[in-house]
C-alpha cells in the first residue's frame, strides 16, 4: 500500500478575479506502508534537532508560506525567530525530506495565465485529477522506489480542503476516466481507463497533526517559489531550494519535464 500526503501552494482564483498568484501547485509525498514507520522516525528526529537548534516545539506546525510572508499566523516559537532563521528551517527541512529513503514526491502545477482553465473550480479539478492519475499510473507501472507487493494500492491524505469534491472526483474516475492515449506513431486515441489502484475516499487531515503533510507543504511552497518566487525568496536564493528535493522527485510523472513536474 502506498500512502500519499498532499498539500497545495497558491490558490485556485483566476488573475482576472484578483488572485495574487499565477499558479496553483500540488505536491504529494508518497511513502510505502513498509517504510512509514522509518520515515516518521526520521521526521521526528529532525523535529528534535529543530527543538535543540531553534527551540521550535515538536507540536508546532511548519507552514512554509506563513513562515516567510505571514509570521503572525505561525507558532510563537517561530515568530520570535528572525526571518532568515525561518528561511534556514525551510532549507533544512527540504534537505531532510531529500534524505528520506524510498519516498517520492509527485508535483502538479496549473498555470492560470494560459487562459486554458475557465474557472477556479476547473483549476482545482484539473490539478487534483492530474495528481490522482499520476499516483494511479506510477503505482500500476511499479515506478515508485522501495518495497513492492504483488498488487499494490494507494490511499490519499490531503490537507484540510474540500474533501467532498475530492471524493466525487475519485468516484467519477473509478467509473469513467477518459484518457488521451498516445501511440508510438505519434497518433492518439481517447479511451476509458477507470482508476483501479486508488482505494477509499481521500482522508482529510489537519496539517498541524501530520509531519508528512507539513513536508508536502514545504515541497509545494518550494515548487511554487521555483517558478513564481517572491522578492524575498529570490533575493535570498530560496527560489532555488526546490532543487534540493531532486533526489526524491518522481520523475516518471512527466515525460516533458526533467524534474517530473506535471505542468498544465
Amino acid at each position: 500500500m502506498y500512502l500519499m500526503y498532499v498539500d497545495e501552494s497558491g490558490d485556485c482564483g483566476l488573475p482576472s478575479e484578483g488572485s495574487p498568484s499565477a499558479l496553483f501547485c500540488l505536491s504529494g509525498i508518497v511513502v510505502h506502508e513498509l517504510r512509514w514507520q522509518d520515515t516518521m522516525r526520521q521526521l521526528l528526529s529532525f523535529r528534535h534537532w529543530l527543538k535543540g537548534r531553534y527551540k521550535v516545539f515538536l507540536e508546532d506546525e511548519l507552514h512554509a508560506a506563513d513562515m516567510i510572508s505571514k509570521p503572525s499566523k505561525i507558532a510563537s516559537s517561530l515568530q520570535r525567530l528572525a526571518k532568515h532563521e525561518r528561511l534556514a528551517i525551510i532549507r533544512n527541512f527540504a534537505d531532510e525530506i531529500a534524505k528520506l529513503a524510498d519516498v517520492s514526491i509527485l508535483n502538479v502545477v496549473v498555470d492560470k495565465r494560459t487562459g486554458k482553465v475557465p474557472t477556479k473550480d476547473e483549476v482545482f479539478r484539473w490539478a487534483w485529477y492530474s495528481l490522482f492519475q499520476r499516483f494511479e499510473n506510477t503505482i500500476r507501472y511499479q515506478n515508485f522506489p522501495g518495497p513492492k507487493n504483488a498488487d499494490e494500492r494507494g490511499i490519499i491524505f490531503p490537507d484540510a480542503t474540500d474533501g467532498q469534491k475530492l471524493k466525487r472526483f475519485l468516484e467519477s474516475m473509478r467509473s469513467r476516466n477518459r484518457l488521451k492515449i498516445h501511440h508510438e506513431s505519434g497518433s492518439f486515441v481517447y479511451q476509458n481507463v477507470p482508476v483501479r489502484a486508488l482505494i477509499e475516499d481521500p482522508v482529510v487531515r489537519d496539517s498541524k497533526h501530520s509531519y508528512l503533510i507539513q513536508a508536502a507543504d514545504c515541497a509545494a511552497f518550494l515548487l511554487k517559489q521555483s517558478i513564481e518566487p517572491s522578492s524575498y525568496m529570490k533575493r535570498h536564493g530560496g527560489n532555488a531550494y526546490f532543487k534540493r528535493l531532486d533526489p526524491v522527485l518522481c520523475k516518471h510523472a512527466s515525460r516533458t519535464d526533467a524534474q517530473g513536474i506535471v505542468k498544465l
